[in-house]
């Protein structure tokens, strides 16, 4: 019998992962790539994240996994909003309210479009769809579409190599087409 842990309880990678439903190497990686992530170390290197840390991961896992930014977009983010904004995300998606971060640019004075009458252009821009030519339209769906397409299988490929890395033990990968013995 396990007892959960309170909230305010520091979390091991492998508990950390669990929470957020992410592999560890992900988490590693994220430590990486965002400088903003930090959780503490203890002798040997282990890594310990605290809640605050949780809701940061948290908010990053929203904006990569939700809101399909990329990893550049997160960062641009940090950059701009800082992370008490990231983390706030976290904390928001933890008590399970929905979340919307991407912007949309409107007229000041004119009222907000009724979603269908908005063509999103990604995470950072979007038009009136009725100021655009229907044929126009029709092409930037089109090319929306594609475009999401290509993005789900980037995805995939990186969390394949991702898996690859996580896997891979130091040896050196064998040739495809093998080469003839010496």
């Amino acid at each position: 019998m396990s007892v959960a842990k309170s909230a305010d309880a520091f979390r091991t990678i492998s508990e950390a992962a669990r929470e957020l439903d992410v592999p560890q190497h992900v988490l590693r990686h994220w430590e990486e790539v965002f400088g903003q992530v930090r959780p503490m170390r203890r002798a040997g290197g282990r890594r310990y994240y605290r809640p605050l840390d949780i809701d940061l991961l948290r908010g990053i896992r929203v904006l990569l996994y939700d809101q399909r930014y990329t990893t550049k977009g997160v960062q641009k983010i940090f950059k701009d909003e800082g992370v008490k904004y990231v983390s706030e995300l976290g904390r928001r998606a933890a008590a399970g309210e929905s979340i919307d971060v991407r912007p949309i640019i409107d007229d000041e004075d004119a009222p907000a479009p009724a979603e269908e009458d908005v063509l999103e252009l990604g995470a950072d821009a979007a038009v009136k769809s009725a100021s655009l030519a229907p044929e126009i339209r029709r092409t930037l769906k089109a090319l929306l579409s594609r475009l999401e397409t290509v993005q789900d299988a980037l995805d995939e490929a990186t969390l394949a190599l991702e898996a690859i890395d996580a896997d891979d033990d130091g040896r050196m990968p064998q040739k495809a087409h093998g080469a003839a013995a010496e």
